[in-house]
């Protein structure tokens, strides 16, 4: 089944305020924001301890979109039915954080839940080819998991475009995770992901309180980010019919059509004289 491809902005509420979850997660929602991205840290498989089962369980009832998991845990199976339980949508488990990766995705989709596949940047993408029916969802980090704010890695982009190709038309969204800014978007978008994480760049300067700022980011990475796919498109448009014009056979072509007279009737033979 196809899948909605266009451009999806996901807020990381690692970037909002701790103290009021419920409303700064309604507040991006109202302004714009497709899913709720919930990054779950260990300060085991990353150095950073974040939120559990209990966390997610507390903010699915302000959540109307999508709440899309981020486990960045190890090992992951044995808290794979708590956060299902919790409402998780989309549970991403890490390619590097266990042995038996097949198993997990199994054990995510028998939760009820969207499997994800994460990748580190220092990760390649030959182990997916084995995976990409166990899998909905394929996160690319752009930045080393653990913390917000870090800068983007621009090495993934060749690795998003590779992994667009040999997805093909598999209903699998490219997720992006760490970075993305007005700048590092359309690269991504570019490449051929359609979901986008995105940290401080949404939550920056603004407040449950004046969460027009929300709106206003939001808008603009999605403006970035759509300018960049609509070029591609339009390019791979121009491309698609060129080749199709140089395709015709030379024989084929449209030829102007030339009406010819008929030749005059010869005229009357005349005899030439010669000397006298």
């Amino acid at each position: 089944m196809p899948i909605d491809r266009t451009v999806k902005i996901a807020p990381s509420i690692l970037s909002a305020d701790f103290a009021n979850f419920g409303a700064e997660i309604e507040a991006v929602e109202a302004e714009g924001a497709d899913w709720v991205h919930v990054d779950v840290m260990d300060g085991h498989f990353v150095p950073n301890l974040t939120f559990g089962p209990a966390l997610c369980k507390a903010i699915r009832p302000h959540i109307k979109t999508v709440m899309d998991v981020h486990l960045m845990i190890s090992p992951v199976d044995p808290y794979i039915d708590a956060f299902a339980q919790a409402g998780a949508d989309i549970l991403t488990a890490h390619l590097e954080a266990g042995p038996h990766i097949h198993r997990t995705l199994q054990a995510i989709r028998g939760a009820g839940c969207k499997a994800g596949l994460a990748l580190n940047p220092g990760t390649g993408i030959d182990a997916v080819e084995h995976l990409l029916d166990m899998v909905d969802l394929i996160c690319v980090m752009t930045v080393n998991p653990g913390f917000g704010g870090q800068k983007f890695i621009h090495s993934q982009i060749d690795k998003v475009k590779r992994l667009r190709a040999m997805i093909g038309d598999r209903p699998i969204h490219i997720e992006i995770d760490g970075g993305i800014t007005t700048e590092t978007a359309p690269l991504m978008a570019a490449a051929g992901a359609d979901v986008l994480v995105v940290g401080s760049a949404v939550f920056k300067g603004g407040s449950v309180d004046n969460p027009g700022v929300y709106g206003e980011n939001i808008r603009a990475i999605r403006r970035a980010a759509e300018a960049a796919t609509c070029a591609m498109a339009w390019a791979a448009r121009s491309f698609s019919t060129s080749m199709a014009r140089s395709s015709i056979p030379h024989a084929t072509w449209p030829r102007r059509s030339i009406t010819r007279s008929p030749p005059p009737d010869d005229p009357p033979f005349r005899k030439v004289r010669r000397g006298p």
